[in-house]
């Protein structure tokens, strides 16, 4: 089968298949053709949804040059020549960053996030009573539940407030410093969403290290130089650490298969062993894999000892080459404002004071809480991934995260409209945009995306232990859900598993069999399994497991083996 539409400027690549009739076929057929569709095609996006992050990315730049312009230490936009690597400059660049994602414009923004319109949540939620939430204590009086309060949009609207009038502020005052370092991780405890969509990992511990820099009358320049770059090298060299598995190297392939730079070259063929039939790695995107690895460990080696000369060359070389690379892929989440600002802190801190290094913070509290912020925590993120967020594990695109696929008998799914949210069901959204077997083609491709990660090659063993026959059921990953729900999604399965599902299920009651989920956990660091449970909206665990990650990587990820064993004490 051949699709009729063709391809054009505002409209997806076109699915060699009729989706209409590809969503009534038995999920190996279903997996076998939207897999081979993604590894010459990608998701499809439209050539104008690229132009619209190019030019969401331009705003983003000049909202930070313009908010720097209202400071005299720094000088008019026509001189940002002079003044653009500031320290000044740098701390509105944070607190810019922080504000433009707590909003909701950054990461999980627009379609490469299944958000087509609006284009954004943020803001759209969390401004708004009776959404759903995430709180640390979900039983606590005032801060629990699982729909948020008006005290939850007076915290926000003090968060989005402090940040703005730090911003506008001729200097950033430490009492503005210190009003962000306490309203975020309040946030975080009345909805973990808002703490991981700020970017907290990174911006948060940053800010703190400029209050803790402006403790006295002046700035102490060399704490706040050396503290931020103890922030960066350890985003890279985890981002790197994370990336010692199996998982990687068929991530390398989802995101060549995706780039809009590969379109209509012989590399998307080149990343796996034999297509069509064959789309496990090859031994070309194996060594992609490796380099890229090696590249993120290398720049954190490099720079934090390079204080002058060839080497801080390098290091900075190396560093361009990741951020560029991963921008022009626009990857999906699409985290590309968080890369440009990685560049400019790299140029800030590295390039414009290369004698200041992470040593010289000496022995302090700051050093403490740094070592605890950017060295246990990732660490346990990785040895008890179902414990932390991949995030604050800074375990970025290594392809071994948590996630979770939801499954809707029939229409069962319209009961999601008893939610209060700012966003209409996905396929409602691209009814604006597309007729309907366009809507379906381009959903669909999200569970070649799912499929070809190798834990996702766990689902088709899964799927049928879920549900009797898939085609009665709508099929939506969790990032979709999140994203419906909760306002913001960033490929962090810990915000659509049960706690989520509790609290949907509390508000749009699914009767049994309705609603069937699957979670899946990440690869724990020398673990060998990853871990699985489906669950019944209604009546709660339906089965508890494990997959062998050895065995999932001798398969096509379509294919169905019976390599999962259960729990027999949970299986009903």
């Amino acid at each position: 089968m051949t699709a009729k539409k063709k391809w054009g400027f505002l409209q997806p690549t076109p699915t060699p298949y009729d989706p209409l009739e590809w969503v009534q076929m038995p999920l190996e057929e279903r997996g076998r053709l939207g897999c081979q569709a993604w590894a010459l095609d990608g998701y499809g996006t439209p050539p104008a949804v690229f132009l619209v992050y190019l030019a969401k990315i331009a705003l983003y730049v000049f909202g930070w040059a313009a908010c720097c312009t209202t400071s005299p230490a720094l000088g008019p936009l026509s001189e940002i020549g002079t003044w653009w690597l500031h320290p000044l400059a740098f701390q509105k660049a944070i607190l810019f960053s922080m504000l433009f994602e707590g909003l909701g414009l950054g990461c999980g923004s627009g379609p490469l996030t299944g958000r087509y319109m609006p284009p954004i949540g943020g803001l759209l939620y969390w401004l708004r009573p009776g959404t759903t939430k995430l709180p640390l204590f979900r039983s606590a009086p005032l801060i629990g539940g699982h729909r948020r309060t008006w005290f939850d949009v007076a915290v926000y609207a003090v968060f989005v407030g402090v940040c703005g009038w730090a911003l506008v502020s001729p200097e950033i005052a430490p009492v503005q410093l210190l009003v962000v370092v306490v309203v975020v991780p309040l946030l975080g405890v009345l909805d973990k969403t808002l703490f991981l969509a700020a970017r907290a990992e990174h911006y948060w511990v940053t800010a703190l290290v400029f209050l803790w820099a402006s403790s006295g009358d002046a700035v102490d320049s060399v704490t706040l130089v050396a503290g931020s770059k103890a922030v960066m090298l350890a985003l890279w060299f985890f981002a790197g650490f994370s990336k010692l598995n199996h998982h990687f190297p068929s991530t390398v392939c989802v995101m060549t298969s995706n780039s809009p730079l590969t379109r209509g070259t012989p590399l998307r063929r080149w990343v796996y062993r034999s297509y069509p039939d064959d789309l496990r790695p090859s031994r070309f995107a194996v060594v992609l894999a490796h380099a890229g690895t090696l590249l993120e460990l290398s720049i954190p080696l490099v720079l934090v000892f390079a204080t002058d000369g060839p080497w801080l060359t390098v290091g900075i070389g190396l560093a361009l080459l990741l951020h560029c690379h991963i921008t022009s892929s626009v990857p999906m989440a699409a985290p590309l404002e968080w890369n440009v600002l990685m560049v400019y802190g790299l140029f800030a801190l590295f390039v414009a004071h290369p004698e200041i290094q992470v040593f010289d913070l000496g022995l302090s509290g700051l050093s403490v809480f740094l070592l605890v912020a950017l060295l246990a925590i990732p660490l346990l993120g990785n040895l008890f991934p179902n414990r932390v967020s991949f995030l604050l594990a800074m375990r970025y695109y290594a392809g071994n995260w948590p996630y979770g696929i939801w499954l809707f008998r029939g229409e069962s799914y319209r009961k999601l409209d008893r939610l209060t949210k700012s966003a209409a069901w996905v396929h409602d959204q691209l009814a604006r945009f597309y007729d309907h077997a366009t809507a379906v083609g381009l959903v669909g491709k999200v569970l070649a995306f799912r499929l070809m990660h190798l834990q996702g090659r766990c689902l088709p063993n899964l799927i049928p232990k879920a549900v009797d026959r898939l085609q009665d059921f709508e099929y939506v990953d969790g990032e979709i859900i999140a994203g419906l729900a909760l306002g913001w999604n960033f490929g962090d399965g810990h915000l659509h598993n049960e706690t989520l599902l509790a609290a949907i299920q509390a508000q749009c009651q699914f009767e049994p069999g309705e609603l069937r989920c699957i979670f899946v956990e990440a690869q724990p660091l020398f673990g060998k399994t990853l871990e699985y449970r489906i669950v019944d909206a209604a009546t709660g665990r339906i089965e508890k497991g494990t997959c062998d990650v050895a065995e999932l990587r001798t398969r096509q990820p379509w294919q169905c083996t019976p390599a999962e064993t259960a729990d027999p004490r949970t299986v009903s």
